[in-house]
């Protein structure tokens, strides 16, 4: 979902919700849906009629015209009849479109299956290989009946991308062959070691066809916008088919049956070899399934709006498969480039999918016989330049940039060198091994000197950590005072017990041992008795730059270098050892100047802390404080370091904000209400700044607190106080002549200790609301 942003133009935010309209078949007819809202008019929308008018069927056009050649391509590739792409790319992608979950996915053969199709058939031949592909519809389908799509996406990108760059060398490796007019060999393994003799070996006209298919292909994309209207795989195959017809050369071409025949029963069972059968079952089944599922999660990406029924598109390409094998068909799946074409198309409805079908059983029935003038070569280059798309560099950059490569790489060598299926298998083998090597990542080391020894432990601290623990502990100096520093985020049981067994060991020799755990308190819970079993939700831990020292400071804790034991020595310690490593950068920005957003004048109260309430770091506030957040007109001359860092932020620095925060239960306030501790003169001269505040409040209505009036007399005071110091400020001619000129904005600011909610002044001046609400 998105939202509209509050604007004065637009003062309700209003979510977007998915207006696109879904067809629906439950009783033939077409039904179209309009996704929920929440706020405003219905959106205006077309015609359905309009609707496949303007988008849909124009769209299904271009997306037949790319799904001819690529479906008779696979064919080829697969080594299955040629006319079994087009029954796959007509009854498959007809029933994925209707019962599959995503409205603008297109089904049809894929490249991905080229290699297990090929050596299935080899195998076993195509009538088996039908009989198969109905079998991995079916478990396509009890996959989503057991609601198991989501799962899929759990597969490492590397392993994907392995696996279809993998699928991409393969169909690279044979096809190269067909291009250089030869035949492709057995394995991709023989391909490769064949390819050398291949190339230097004679070649006829068939390579001027395979080199000008992919020089096309491959010159497309930087064509004038005009000319890539037409699809450039469809341009492609028609430029070198015509010269080839031209030309009158004598090339193999594409061999069809004199006249469709008619749809019959295909599939049949195999003699033998059940085992291997079912291999072939399953390996389809998974890859088609999760090319779907990733070609249907790329689309909802682009298209945004309602998210695909993962199970039911399952469901959809199981049914196609199902069909498409028992009529003498390919697999199916949901093809990534035919839906994108689709999207980019303009389609909108389900409904171009269901026409693109009908597209090409029209173009089958009728123009049979054009695509007999096809030479094999034109497609074999075409699967050239679609292999070598698999390979997907910006992807292998994110995977490098990621630290997977090593899975990506495993994957791809079992693809090409043994099958598709070892080699997922081995990428995913690795990636758990990478993961639980991750996971149990413990990093241990030890900083000794001057009697006294830091021992810093990072990571997960496991079982398989225990021997080098054991070993790093060992190299401790004998009687040091050694603090043993726990970043860990997780400690099982035997990690705990080598810690607490060592600690006591070690103490009991004459050393001191002080551990100072940062984060999850896994080693406090252990020693108290209670379970480390899993982080508790309860127990959550304050980082240590948010809490004050008092919950994070050991009474007697001894921090090696540190000169005092005073808790700002151990803070400046902290600072130095984890925060200035990670702001050096930052700072080193800072070191020669400054240019602070905003202006921050508030109470010198140790309970406000400008930094954490704003969420800002160094050199965002330029900051004032002083009792009471008190601003002294520019009159009074009694006190001039409140106006001269005005003047200061505003007319050399150029902030575009000033703020005056104020706060709950502040000293100052009770003070003015005559609760001032007494024989404090200093204190007493500087309130008097105040009086304009008390008379405000008496003088005018209360102000409210998310619309509440306080309890407390000084937190209303308190409020009326931020009031009378923005009018101060107002008063200053720097500050005066910077809000003529619109380059600076005065804000309210309230804190509430007690609640922890920021509030801020409305555009009225009359009520502070919680940060997020404010409309000042």
């Amino acid at each position: 979902m998105s939202w509209l942003p509050h604007s004065p133009a637009n003062p309700n935010p209003v979510r977007i919700a998915d207006f696109s309209p879904v067809f629906r078949f439950p009783t033939g007819m077409i039904e179209i849906v309009r996704g929920e809202h929440d706020t405003g008019p219905p959106p205006r929308r077309d015609h359905p009629v309009l609707t496949l008018l303007r988008h849909d069927l124009p769209a299904s056009l271009v997306v037949f015209l790319v799904a001819v050649p690529l479906s008779l391509g696979i064919a080829l590739a697969a080594g299955a009849p040629l006319l079994a792409g087009l029954i796959s790319a007509v009854v498959g992608g007809l029933v994925a479109s209707l019962l599959g979950g995503s409205p603008l996915q297109v089904s049809g053969p894929s490249a991905a299956l080229t290699v297990v199709l090929a050596d299935t058939i080899s195998t076993y031949g195509w009538a088996v290989t039908c009989a198969i592909t109905v079998g991995a519809g079916l478990l396509q389908i009890l996959f989503g009946l057991t609601r198991v799509a989501r799962a899929a996406l759990a597969i490492s990108p590397a392993i994907v991308h392995g696996l279809l760059a993998g699928i991409g060398v393969t169909i690279v490796l044979g096809q190269l062959h067909v291009v250089l007019g030869g035949r492709a060999q057995g394995s991709a393994v023989a391909n490769l070691l064949a390819l050398p003799g291949q190339i230097v070996g004679h070649h006829d006209q068939a390579v001027l066809i395979g080199v000008l298919t992919v020089a096309i292909l491959v010159a497309w994309p930087k064509m004038p916008a005009a000319v890539r209207k037409v699809p450039g795989p469809l341009a492609a195959i028609t430029v070198a088919t015509g010269l080839s017809v031209v030309t009158g050369m004598t090339l193999p071409r594409i061999d069809l049956p004199g006249s469709l025949p008619s749809l019959s029963l295909v599939p049949q069972l195999p003699g033998g070899g059940w085992a291997g059968a079912g291999v072939a079952m399953v390996t389809i089944a998974l890859i088609a399934s999760l090319e779907s599922l990733l070609s249907a999660v790329s689309v909802d990406k682009l298209r945004g709006g309602k998210r695909t029924d993962l199970d039911r598109e399952l469901i959809g390409q199981g049914a196609a498969n199902v069909a498409a094998g028992a009529l003498g068909g390919l697999p199916v799946t949901g093809v990534i480039v035919r839906s994108m074409t689709n999207y980019e198309a303009g389609a909108r409805t389900r409904a171009s999918a269901i026409l693109h079908c009908c597209w090409i059983l029209a173009f089958c029935l009728l123009l049979t016989g054009v695509l007999r003038y096809i030479p094999l070569a034109a497609l074999a280059g075409l699967l050239v330049y679609v292999g070598a798309k698999l390979v997907n560099l910006p992807a292998l950059k994110e995977v490098l940039r990621h630290g997977d490569i090593a899975v990506y790489a495993v994957t791809v060598a079992g693809a090409v060198a043994v099958n598709l299926l070892t080699g997922v298998a081995a990428g995913v083998l690795l990636a758990l091994v990478f993961m639980l090597r991750r996971m149990v990542y413990s990093g241990v080391h030890v900083e000794a000197g001057d009697g006294r020894a830091r021992v810093v432990i990072e990571g997960a601290l496991t079982f398989l950590s225990v021997p080098r623990l054991t070993k790093v502990l060992a190299e401790v100096p004998a009687r040091a005072d050694v603090t043993l520093e726990l970043l860990v985020d997780y400690l099982d049981h035997a990690a705990f017990d080598c810690l607490r067994d060592w600690q006591q060991a070690y103490t009991r020799a004459g050393g001191t041992v002080t551990v100072d755990e940062i984060g999850h308190p896994w080693f406090q819970r252990g020693s108290s008795g209670e379970p480390t079993v899993r982080r508790s939700v309860a127990a959550r831990v304050v980082p240590r730059w948010l809490a004050p020292w008092s919950q994070w400071q050991a009474e007697h804790t001894v921090v090696p270098g540190q000169r005092t034991g005073s808790p700002l020595g151990r803070g400046a310690s902290e600072f130095q050892r984890r925060t200035a490593p990670l702001l050096r950068d930052t700072l080193s920005g800072l070191a020669h100047g400054q240019q602070p957003h905003t202006l921050f004048l508030t109470c010198g109260d140790a309970r406000i802390v400008p930094n954490l309430i704003t969420t800002s770091g160094p050199g965002d506030l330029f900051t004032v404080r002083n009792i009471g957040n008190l601003v002294p007109t520019a009159s009074d001359g009694s006190d001039s370091s409140v106006g001269a860092a005005i003047e200061y932020a505003v007319g050399v620095l150029k902030v575009p904000e000033i703020v005056v925060c104020g706060h709950s239960s502040c000293g100052a306030m009770k003070a003015l209400l005559g609760q001032a501790p007494e024989g404090m003169a200093q204190l007493g001269s500087w309130l008097r700044h105040g009086e304009p505040s008390l008379r405000r409040r008496a003088a005018e209505a209360p102000l409210l607190l998310d619309g509440r009036r306080p309890a407390a007399e000084a937190d209303q005071l308190a409020l009326h106080n931020v009031v009378q110091q923005l009018d101060h400020l107002r008063r200053y001619p720097v500050v005066a002549a910077a809000l003529a000129r619109g380059e600076l904005t005065l804000t309210g600011m309230y804190f509430d200790v007690g609640a922890a909610q920021v509030s801020l002044l409305d555009a009225a001046g009359r009520d502070f609301v919680p940060a997020g609400a404010a409309t000042h």
